[in-house]
């Protein structure tokens, strides 16, 4: 018998993080019967993703609403959903990462009492309201889920020291990964897109992302001013900042930003035209869990525009950096990397510490096995690893510097 899956998605990330998961279990139809249920908690900007990935949701329940609070939207997500599993009758409901579309749909299968399973699992910051409401979903979701897809052995251990059950969880990266592999060889230009009008000539572009919600007001204030100081301080940069359809980001980005000199405000980009600024911008600014996952892909150093983040690897690795939203962190790190050619190279090299491309075939794999009734879900040898962590180079200190000028001087 098939296993039956329904697969729920509600935002455009969740949609570039499941595509390619989707995509797999329709391969092995002889296995799977699979429906894509589309809450509609984005709408335009999700309802693009799917078109590009060949995506047609069986469900579309339409819950947005104008000027919806979370209490109102989980209802609708519980109930909708809830729906869609009577007419569907799945063995396993597939959700996604941290959204309410994720939690409210975990909680939906359990009342129903169907299994499910949850992709990217394990993340955490431990503080309730940063992200929020994403870490509160996220951990809400782990007490309902039956298989724990953990994009990193981090992740896992996060699990572990919650009390889920080690055979539970399957370690498989992130699957972001393999989509933007998958992308990043596609041709693609920037003309009839946002970005047509910025001028190639060979400035460096600093890419801007910043929207979430505890960085409204003050701190948003204090990121447009420090762009606008380091637009000054540096002739050969350009700002690009794809600016988030939150009105309450607009006012301030607007009021700031607008008409300012080598600072381009765009609309949101679609993915592949994100991707390709991605792949050609210096470096990256940023307050988005998913592009933290994405810019080592291409060697790209991140600046955290937050005070912690759930996904610490890349620090860890040495590859971005938590630095806030003070005006002075954000100017005195971003010039730092602008200036010092060493320090630009530490950060941007190394293996990608959150994927390896395989993601959703391990998924895959470990729900047929679920089905099945066979242990493990997956071996320990096909679960994705860490590659090996690269060493920093030692930098010389200020007398070796003067000792090899000196020394350059006498040839």
């Amino acid at each position: 018998m098939k296993c039956r899956i329904i697969a729920v998605l509600g935002t455009r990330p969740e949609a570039i993080k499941l595509a390619l998961v989707i995509h797999a279990l329709r391969q092995r139809s002889q296995e799977f019967e699979t429906a894509v249920v589309h809450t509609g908690q984005h709408r335009t900007m999700l309802d693009h993703a799917l078109q590009f990935f060949k995506i047609k949701p069986d469900f579309d329940l339409d819950v947005m609403r104008p000027n919806q609070t979370l209490n109102s939207l989980t209802a609708r997500v519980l109930d909708t959903v809830e729906n869609a599993c009577h007419r569907f009758e799945p063995n396993m409901v597939l959700v996604q990462g941290d959204t309410t579309t994720a939690f409210a749909s975990a909680l939906a299968a359990y009342y129903c009492k169907i299994a499910v399973g949850h992709i990217e699992a394990g993340l955490r910051s431990h503080d309730l309201y940063n992200p929020f409401p994403e870490e509160a979903n996220r951990r809400l979701a782990s007490v309902l889920t039956e298989i724990h897809f953990a994009p990193t052995a981090l992740s896992r251990d996060n699990l572990l020291a919650e009390g889920v059950p080690d055979e539970k969880i399957v370690v498989t990266g992130n699957t972001v990964i393999d989509t933007l592999r998958a992308l990043s060889v596609l041709p693609h230009s920037w003309e009839n897109t946002p970005l047509a009008g910025i001028p190639d000539d060979n400035s460096r572009l600093v890419l801007v992302t910043s929207h979430r919600r505890e960085s409204l007001g003050t701190d948003q204030e204090n990121m447009c001013l420090a762009l606008k100081d380091l637009v000054k301080q540096h002739p050969d940069i350009r700002v690009v900042y794809p600016v988030h359809l939150n009105p309450n980001v607009r006012a301030t980005v607007n009021a700031l930003l607008q008409n300012t000199d080598r600072i381009h405000l765009t609309e949101p980009l679609d993915y592949i035209t994100f991707v390709s600024l991605l792949r050609r911008c210096f470096l990256v600014l940023t307050d988005s869990g998913g592009i933290q996952e994405e810019a080592p892909t291409f060697g790209k150093p991140v600046l955290v525009l937050r005070k912690l983040t759930e996904r610490p690897e890349a620090s860890q690795f040495g590859m971005a950096k938590i630095i806030g939203m003070s005006h002075e962190a954000i100017v005195n790190e971003t010039s730092r990397l602008l200036n010092d050619a060493e320090a630009y190279q530490d950060m941007s090299e190394g293996e990608n510490p959150y994927g390896d491309g395989h993601s959703s075939e391990r998924i895959v794999e470990a729900v047929a096995r679920w089905h099945a009734k066979k242990t493990p879900l997956l071996e320990a040898d096909k679960q994705f690893k860490l590659a090996p962590r690269p060493q920093p180079r030692r930098r010389k200190s200020d007398a070796e510097e003067n000792a090899r000028k000196a020394a350059a001087g006498k040839e």
